[in-house]
């Protein structure tokens, strides 16, 4: 198989473990417009589709929108390509993944008369996949997942790994006690690979420091959360970060004296101690599918997308004492010129070289299936970041 090939199912591998936050049970309909007329629904042959008819969005969200996190940003979002696209919006909240309320909320959008339709959970998918099956003249994105067709369903997902490394240079500058903590929620490539990233950032501005991880097994627990971000301040954390959907970790380093790196979005209104956070800006994606869905130029796709597509970003705050390098780093991520995992040495927390100058230097597997990724001298591909399974060397913690 060649190394394109493996890029691609690894690629596929980590998309699958991209989930959202948990939601709650009760469900809310909320639309851009109290009208809902059936002559707005695509035809039978598509045809309303394919000649840029009336496009019709519609946005099922696994948790609250006023959580501050995930479904918050998807909601801003939603609200951003209503005003970029000029199309109708509605959108659910707190539908649970897997059951019938999804397929409900779905199937009454569908009968409204959406002919764009987000599902922003992992758990979605494979719903989302039979929706699509039986509904071919309506589009169908969804965010988290690895499963697509070739006529009506795509998948989509942003590198937030990027704006993590720089979060990791503001927590590398800020921390006086040299211990770092990180909240995270499950020990799967994706928030591996951020907490790397996070970490390989605080390296570069910070040799001395570490950076500590407490897991949740959570997306949104709030007590969960603050535990874990007490258990990492009582060891000496006078910086937290962390990847879950609530406030609680800045809560509780806010209380202890010490400094917030968010996450999702500003909370600088909710969190005293706030400093910076790698956020996501939905905006540019959803605004893009809805025009292709007007053009009748849509074409599913598995779309993992950067800074430098808008759909991640960070906040330099000026208070740092290394503003101009964060800015540095950022411009040339901009600008095509910098990886984060493509750029030194990159070892693990064994001591060996996983990666030197963008060429890796060790066998490496898939942590799911166990097939081989990548092997010695291999160039990096996304297969590597997407199943990323080892921590580097100055991260305390395991990866299970």
């Amino acid at each position: 198989m060649t190394s394109t090939k493996k890029a691609l199912l690894a690629l596929l591998t980590v998309l699958a473990m991209f989930a959202a936050a948990c939601g709650s049970d009760a469900a809310t309909d909320t639309s851009s417009s109290d009208e809902s007329d059936a002559s707005d629904e695509a035809g039978d042959d598509g045809e309303a589709m394919a000649d840029g008819g009336d496009v019709k969005a519609a946005f099922v969200m696994v948790a609250p929108v006023g959580d501050a996190g995930w479904n918050f940003m998807h909601n801003e979002g939603r609200i951003g390509a209503e005003a970029a696209t000029g199309v109708e919006t509605a959108f659910v909240e707190s539908i649970p993944e897997g059951g019938a309320e999804f397929d409900e909320a779905v199937q009454n959008f569908i009968d409204e008369g959406y002919n764009v339709i987000f599902t922003t959970s992992f758990g979605y998918m494979d719903a989302t996949e039979k929706f699509a099956a039986d509904n071919p003249d309506v589009i169908f994105e969804h965010i988290s997942g690895f499963k697509m067709n070739d006529t009506n369903f795509g998948n989509t997902f942003g590198r937030m790994y990027q704006p993590r490394y720089i979060a990791g240079m503001a927590a590398g500058a800020a921390t006086e006690s040299n211990k770092i903590g990180y909240v995270a929620a499950f020990p799967i490539p994706e928030v591996i690979r951020g907490i790397n990233a996070f970490a390989l950032g605080v390296k570069a501005v910070n040799p001395d420091a570490t950076v500590e991880v407490a897991w949740t097994s959570t997306w949104f627990g709030i007590a969960e959360e603050g535990a874990a971000a007490q258990a990492l301040i009582d060891t000496g954390a006078d910086v937290l970060s962390m990847h879950q959907d609530s406030t609680a970790t800045g809560a509780a380093i806010s209380d202890a004296g010490g400094t917030f790196i968010g996450y999702h979005s500003d909370m600088s209104a909710q969190v005293p101690a706030y400093l910076t956070a790698p956020v996501w800006n939905w905006t540019p994606r959803y605004s893009a599918v809805i025009e292709a869905a007007k053009a009748g130029t849509y074409t599913p796709e598995a779309w993992w997308g950067g800074m430098a597509d808008g759909v991640v970003d960070i906040e330099v705050p000026a208070s740092s004492p290394v503003a101009d390098d964060m800015q540095a780093v950022k411009d040339s991520i901009l600008a095509g010129e910098f990886d984060v995992f493509d750029q030194g040495t990159i070892t693990d927390q064994e001591g060996n070289v996983i990666i030197e100058d963008g060429v890796v230097q060790a066998e490496l597997l898939d942590p799911f299936s166990g097939d081989p990724v990548a092997g010695p001298g291999d160039e990096l591909h996304d297969g590597v970041l997407a199943t990323m399974s080892f921590f580097v060397d100055n991260v305390i913690g395991t990866v299970e």
